[in-house]
C-alpha cells in the first residue's frame, strides 16, 4: 500500500492541516490521492470546519464523508471515551473492514489518527495498533517550541520499539520571530532521534485551502512520500 499515516505528539499540533496540505499538493502533481480519518470526535464530519471536511476538500477525493470517517462521535474526547459516552463500541476489525472497502479506490492514501500515537481509539486498540495493522510509514507532526524535543523523542522511541517505520517529522506552527528554542530544536531533534525533519511550517493566520496548500508546497518536500517507480510523474 502506498501512503502515509499522519500522527502527532499531542492534540492540536496541526495534523489535519499538514495531512490535507500534503493531499492538495499531491493532487496538484496529478497523484491519485485518497484520505481516511476513521474516527472523529467533537464535531460533525459534515461540518465545514471538521477534519473530515478539510481532508475531503483538499484531496478532492470522491469518497463520501462516511467513507472517510465511518466513526464520528459528539464529545471532544479520545474516540474510545467519546464512543463510550454514547453507549457505542468500535473494534479494530470494524475499522479495517471499512479500510478494505476504500483502499483500492486511490493509488496513494493519507491516513490520519487522533491526537498522539497512544490515544485510545476503540476497544482494546490505540492509534499505534492501527498504524501497525495498516503497515504505513508515519509522519509525526509536532509543535516547534520549548518542550517539543521531549515529546518527539518519546514518540519516536515508542514507534521504533513497535517496529513502525518513521518517514520523519514536521514542525508545525513556527512563529514569525522564532525564539532560541525554536531555532535550535530542529538540529537537536535530528541528532537525538535519528529521524529527519521533513519540514518546518509557519503558523497560518488564514486557514484557506489555497493557503494550506501553498504552505505545504513551500515548506515540505512531498516527493519524499512517494515511491518513485510507481507514483512519481
Amino acid at each position: 500500500m502506498n501512503g502515509i499515516f499522519v500522527t502527532g505528539t499531542d492534540t492540536d499540533v496541526g495534523k489535519t492541516i499538514i495531512a490535507s496540505g500534503i493531499a492538495a499538493v499531491l493532487k496538484e502533481r496529478q497523484i491519485d490521492v485518497g484520505v481516511f480519518k476513521p474516527l472523529l470526535s467533537g464535531i460533525s464530519r459534515e461540518d465545514p470546519a471538521s477534519d473530515t471536511s478539510l481532508l475531503k476538500q483538499l484531496s478532492e477525493t470522491s469518497l463520501s464523508y462516511e467513507e472517510i470517517t465511518p466513526f464520528p462521535f459528539k464529545e471532544p474526547l479520545a474516540p474510545y471515551v467519546s464512543a463510550k459516552l454514547e453507549g457505542k463500541s468500535v473494534w479494530m476489525e470494524e475499522v479495517l473492514s471499512h479500510w478494505e472497502k476504500i483502499k483500492d479506490k486511490h493509488e496513494f492514501f493519507i491516513v490520519e489518527g487522533a491526537g498522539g500515537i497512544s490515544v485510545p481509539l476503540g476497544e482494546q486498540f490505540l492509534v499505534n495498533d492501527l498504524i501497525k495493522a495498516l503497515k504505513l510509514p508515519i509522519l509525526i507532526v509536532a509543535r516547534p517550541n520549548l518542550g517539543t524535543v521531549n515529546h518527539i523523542f518519546l514518540t519516536v522511541q515508542y514507534a521504533k520499539s513497535l517496529g513502525l517505520t518513521i518517514a520523519g517529522v514536521v514542525l508545525n506552527g513556527m512563529s514569525e520571530q522564532p525564539g532560541l528554542a525554536e531555532k535550535t530544536n530542529p538540529g537537536l531533534i535530528e541528532e537525538l532521534c535519528g529521524v529527519p525533519i521533513l519540514g518546518i511550517t509557519p503558523k497560518l493566520k488564514d486557514l484557506t485551502a489555497e493557503n494550506i496548500k501553498n504552505m505545504v508546497k513551500e515548506h515540505i518536500d512531498v516527493t519524499l512520500f512517494l515511491k518513485e517507480k510507481e507514483l512519481r510523474r
